[in-house]
């Protein structure tokens, strides 16, 4: 990261204000990056963009590559001749703060398939270029549309044995006989990174740099398992996996998180130079000025839970590849910048990799909390190598943790923070992170706007997440302008 201080806001991309139901890569966009040189910031941080699999989290994909369909614009697909404008008023969406993704479901694919119809055509040079450029995309295609044709089935309940396996004669059999469906889900993805490099230029262009966001697991019914089964620990015959990742009990629940991903072989990708890692960061790379790596501590030891659990307590802490593994993300890969996702149950040998690896640590201001003053996550202990946040997006937004914080938490935050009600209590979190020394000070877009519980994008451990979304009219000048004066008072302008 820059040394120079800076201040940037999360807000992910399916959270933007649309008539169709969810955030995509329009008008509205462009406009949030607006609002941010308005409001003196350098970056905008975003969550995982990939195509979501069931329960909609962005941390459980269909693909380490692919981008979520979902966001792709259709009012700029008109602009482009692939939509007819009357096409799309059937499917406007009356809740403009809530997504529906079971709605999204039924209905986004079949107005996509007519883009696909008129685009496959007007863009063949482009789509074949796109194409060999992209050699995940031939694995992803294939998968999609052989989980369509098994009715959206996880790979491991599959009916055919012979392509869950991925013997040769079936994928030659099915790559016939589902060619169009391929061709559809690749062209989709043509269309996406089309309109997201489109927005990254425009962003880059006005000053404003991305935050990406590189889920540490993969999702179990994802084509990277299902193509490159030695990656991960999977029984040998049955492609099964023998355990799976989560976390022990923690902050955020009493029984762990069971996340469910299959592990990493990690003895085999050390063998094979960590070819499987080295192809997703020259991914992500491409597509994020920054990247957050989540779960950092995984690379020094992850919890392993048996297949199967109900809960994720049962797991045992398994050592990971460690310096061996950061030497090949500080070495190898000098272009991007990266941010260390240092939460959780940190021992000091996670702070001594972190350390070694030089990558900026998160401190979390809703995390602290300790009346003895001796959390890391308090200002007087942030370092200038690290990145500030009010809040993460597994957190409620502030005027929230207000409403169901612990006596105990508020009486400190209110010596601590001086909270006050003329301020507005998001407020006093928002100057204490302004003016901590960390080089990068990020904020909610909740926080900003001072909403509580309800505004919240994820509870680990539940299902019915990811969907709240801005408001149109939430973003003004007045807001940029108040944003913006707090940036300069805090010698946190934009470069």
């Amino acid at each position: 990261m820059t040394t120079k201080r800076s201040s940037g806001i999360l807000l992910p991309i399916f959270s933007l204000p649309s008539r169709y139901g969810i955030g995509t890569l329009g008008k509205e966009a462009y406009r949030f990056v607006d609002f941010l040189v308005e409001a003196n910031q350098s970056y905008w941080q975003v969550l995982p963009i990939g195509h979501t699999s069931y329960g909609d989290s962005p941390y459980q994909a269909f693909s380490s590559f692919a981008g979520n369909p979902y966001f792709i614009d259709l009012d700029l697909l008109v602009e482009d001749g692939l939509l007819k404008r009357t096409e799309l008023l059937g499917i406007v969406v009356n809740d403009p703060i809530k997504i529906d993704y079971g709605y999204l479901y039924e209905n986004r694919y079949q107005i996509l398939h007519k883009a696909y119809e008129r685009g496959i055509r007007k863009y063949q040079n482009e789509f074949e270029a796109f194409t060999a450029e992209n050699e995940w995309l031939l694995d992803y295609s294939l998968f999609m549309a052989v989980k369509k044709h098994f009715e959206m089935r996880s790979w491991l309940e599959w009916p055919d044995e012979e392509i869950r396996l991925r013997h040769s004669k079936a994928l030659n059999y099915y790559s016939e006989i589902l060619k169009e469906d391929i061709r559809f889900y690749a062209f989709l993805q043509f269309l996406f990174y089309q309109q997201y490099l489109d927005l990254k230029k425009y962003a880059n262009e006005h000053g404003i740099r991305i935050i990406g966001d590189l889920p540490i697991y993969v999702s179990l019914d994802s084509c990277e398992v299902w193509a490159e089964p030695k990656q991960f620990q999977l029984d040998k015959e049955t492609h099964v996996p023998k355990e799976v990742a989560g976390v022990p009990p923690d902050y955020f629940s009493d029984d762990g998180q069971l996340w469910g991903n299959p592990l990493y072989d990690w003895k085999y990708m050390k063998k094979d130079d960590y070819k499987w890692w080295r192809k997703r960061l020259e991914g992500v790379g491409k597509y994020f000025d920054v990247v957050r790596i989540d779960h950092f501590r995984g690379f020094q030891a992850y919890w392993a839970v048996p297949y199967g659990s109900k809960t994720a307590k049962n797991g045992r802490w398994v050592d990971g590849p460690s310096k061996d593994f950061v030497d090949v993300l500080k070495n190898d890969f000098t272009d991007i910048e990266f941010i260390a996702e240092d939460l959780g149950d940190i021992t000091d040998d996670v702070v001594e990799l972190l350390q070694y690896s030089g990558f900026p640590g998160m401190r979390v201001l809703q995390f602290s909390m300790s009346s003895d003053g001796k959390s890391f996550h308090s200002p007087h202990h942030h370092v200038p190598n690290s990145i500030c946040y009010t809040a993460t997006h597994d957190n409620i937004p502030v005027m929230g943790w207000i409403h169901h914080a612990k006596k105990e938490e508020l009486k400190y935050a209110r010596s601590y923070y001086g909270l006050n009600k003329k301020e507005g209590y998001n407020y006093a979190f928002i100057r204490a992170g302004m003016n901590s020394v960390a080089e990068l000070f990020v904020c909610l877009m909740q926080d900003y706007l001072g909403l509580d519980e309800k505004a919240t994008i994820n509870v680990p451990g539940t299902l019915g997440n990811w969907r709240w979304r801005l408001s149109k009219n939430q973003l003004n000048k007045h807001l940029a302008k108040k944003i913006s004066s707090l940036v300069h008072g805090c010698d946190r302008d934009r470069k």
